[in-house]
């Protein structure tokens, strides 16, 4: 992820300042300060190991999702299917950036799987419920495919819906939650994931978060089951995964509130098979920052197990 260069402001001018999110002016502006490039999906997998291509479920509006498959898949595999929700506090980042285009290649290469990365809509621009709302949406045009009459062939040719994962970082891994939230609940339908993996999950920092407050149209109070699941055990318990994959990291500045929904599952009476994998001396989403990293690589390789059933 790259910096921008902050603009200088006369105070009075500022309506928030989110440092280093974003800044909103009273006239309506908004300036973002994290800047990751975006790139295109990539037709050549000799390089990146995995063919992509971008779909677009609400074109008006670039919802949608980066897709990638393996190119090692055979004609009549079926493999399990992975759909990520990208991180960014809600306001920033992409599925078609570089950073997560780099990421889900390797994922799908080295598991195998295929990988349905959604770009859903970013606040302050679009409020909460927009990204729960895209990122839904998503998931029910993934679904459409398990009948093998989808809208995208290589669902269609390739995708084992008994095989469907949810995963996420940061404010993404909050998504992923709370699309498997919704997709174990029996009058939603859809797809019902076999396990869920949350890096570094963002469920608040366990005081009034005032860009959270911003970012959300409806918002109701602190323990909104979006962003304080710890607060709902019941739902907890009702989740229809199987497996669960906390990463976290010792000097991550959201570490406890991961801890603690690690606590609150444990308790709740769901009766999956939870797992946690903590990194000493590692940082918020660092296998993202630095893909290279030893510490990166061991995590790619508890990812990999993860999704191999």
């Amino acid at each position: 992820m790259e910096s921008i260069s902050i603009p200088r402001a006369d105070p009075a001018d500022i309506a928030h300042d989110f440092f280093p999110f974003l800044r909103v002016y009273k006239d309506g502006r908004v300036d973002k300060f994290l800047h990751t490039p975006l790139v295109p999906p990539s037709d050549d997998p000799n390089t990146t190991g995995a063919l992509s291509k971008d779909v677009f479920i609400s074109p008006e509006n670039k919802v949608g999702a980066r897709l990638f498959l393996p190119k090692t898949v055979k004609p009549d595999e079926r493999l399990p299917v992975l759909v990520y929700f990208h991180g960014g506090a809600f306001v920033i980042e992409s599925a078609f950036s570089a950073q997560y285009t780099a990421y889900l290649n390797s994922v799908v290469a080295e598991a195998n799987v295929i990988a349905v990365s959604v770009e859903y809509r970013l606040a302050p621009e679009h409020k909460v419920p927009a990204c729960y709302e895209d990122s839904w949406a998503v998931t029910k045009w993934v679904e459409s495919h398990s009948g093998k009459q989808g809208p995208d062939p290589w669902l269609n040719d390739h995708a084992d819906f008994g095989r469907v994962f949810f995963a996420g970082d940061s404010a993404g891994a909050n998504i992923a939650h709370n699309m498997a939230v919704r997709a174990s609940n029996a009058e939603e339908g859809g797809i019902k994931p076999l396990g869920l993996i949350l890096a570094h999950p963002f469920f608040g920092n366990g005081k009034p978060d005032k860009l959270w407050q911003f970012i959300c149209s409806d918002f109701n109070g602190w323990e909104d089951l979006r962003l304080n699941p710890m607060a709902h055990p019941n739902v907890l318990a009702g989740l229809v995964c199987k497996k669960v994959l906390i990463v976290l990291g010792e000097t991550d500045f959201i570490r406890d509130r991961g801890v603690l929904y690690h606590e609150a599952l444990k308790k709740s009476g769901w009766n999956g098979e939870l797992e946690v994998v903590d990194f000493e001396k590692e940082g918020h989403v660092f296998h993202l920052l630095n893909q290279a990293c030893e510490n990166a690589g061991i995590l790619m390789k508890k990812v990999v197990s993860f999704l191999s059933v």
